[in-house]
């Protein structure tokens, strides 16, 4: 009887252990993400990201809405992976050159610092793919968006994919059709679409991304009957049909650095900046009663949209041995 008990205790006390070890582990070989990844192994991991992000939006606000796209931009690609901060080196060509990321990703210099922090730190501990993750959602609170707890435990890709960069993310000009489909090649459905699509309540889109609205939409010489024409005018006087493809503009004029819900009240207004902005609205029912809902409730759009970062930053998440935990963002170990 008392070896029996004796051996009760001690399962016991493993099995009451197991989760710490598992925590504190730098590998995941559990194969899910969770918040508490880092707790054990760097537990400063998550105040010194947000310290770092804090720093550069003060210096720039814009830098919000840039760090919050590298997220997008790289989970769209092969899954969220830290592969569009590899930079072209031997047998890889680097995102960072695809049409979609050439001339307008930015905010790298960022994740670079973040990355030497925390390799001071916790030295091999934590991924690029969950800096990206983590400062994406300190970057929309920081705008005044919403919180939502990042789970954890992402390992870093070996490779890229400069056609994956070209091919799978939204493009401005794409149809509905076609960036419905690519949200649903990666799991996400129309509530995502919509949500994920009020992350340009911040940040700025080039004229080249837009010119096509003002001039030629339907290729008949006509700007976009979709957008407002006083708007147009305005928009047309620094991106002039010739020239002028680099000229920044707010993609929410009303609140450009603001996370709100503004972005949705500009489109029922016929003012979204791209057309893929404003297809939402005029190509399906559905994306247009959300859009109508999150201008009226900004307290719903922040829940849709936390909870939509959470499933984007699920997509199809290296772990266990796979990948790598880069020492620098840039580069294989």
């Amino acid at each position: 009887m008392a070896k029996i008990l004796s051996l009760f205790i001690m399962v016991t006390s493993i099995l009451a252990f197991a989760p710490i070890l598992c925590l504190s582990s730098k590998t995941n070989y559990y194969g899910y993400l969770y918040p508490q990844f880092y707790d054990w192994s760097c537990p400063n991991a998550k105040e010194i990201v947000k310290s770092v992000v804090a720093k550069a939006v003060a210096r720039e606000a814009r830098m919000a809405a840039s760090l919050l796209r590298l997220h997008f931009h790289d989970c769209f690609v092969k899954g969220c992976d830290a592969s569009l901060l590899l930079d072209s080196s031997g047998t890889i060509i680097s995102e960072k050159l695809s049409n979609t990321n050439r001339n307008s990703a930015r905010g790298f210099e960022v994740i670079d610092e973040i990355k030497s922090a925390l390799e001071m730190e916790c030295p091999q501990t934590v991924s690029c793919a969950d800096i990206l993750a983590l400062a994406a959602r300190d970057s929309t609170v920081l705008a005044g968006g919403p919180s939502w707890e990042v789970p954890l435990g992402r390992r870093d890709s070996r490779d890229a994919s400069i056609s994956g960069s070209n091919n799978n993310i939204p493009a401005p000009n794409n149809t509905f059709n076609t960036i419905l489909t690519k949200f649903n090649l990666k799991g996400l459905d129309l509530v995502d679409l919509v949500a994920l699509s009020g992350s340009h309540t911040i940040g700025n889109a080039r004229c080249t991304s837009f010119k096509q609205r003002l001039y030629n939409q339907s290729g008949n010489n006509l700007p976009d009957y979709t957008l407002d024409q006083s708007y147009a005018a305005q928009l047309s006087t620094m991106c002039p049909k010739f020239g002028g493809d680099q000229n920044l503009f707010f993609l929410d004029y009303v609140t450009p650095t603001k996370f709100d819900n503004n972005y949705y009240k500009n489109l029922l207004a016929s003012r979204g900046l791209l057309n893929s902005d404003q297809i939402l609205v005029t190509k399906n029912q559905a994306t247009l009663e959300l859009v109508k809902l999150y201008a009226e409730n900004n307290e719903i759009f922040f829940e849709h949209f936390a909870k939509s970062m959470v499933k984007m930053g699920n997509i199809s998440p290296l772990t266990g041995y796979k990948g790598e935990i880069r020492k620098n963002c840039r580069y294989m170990n």
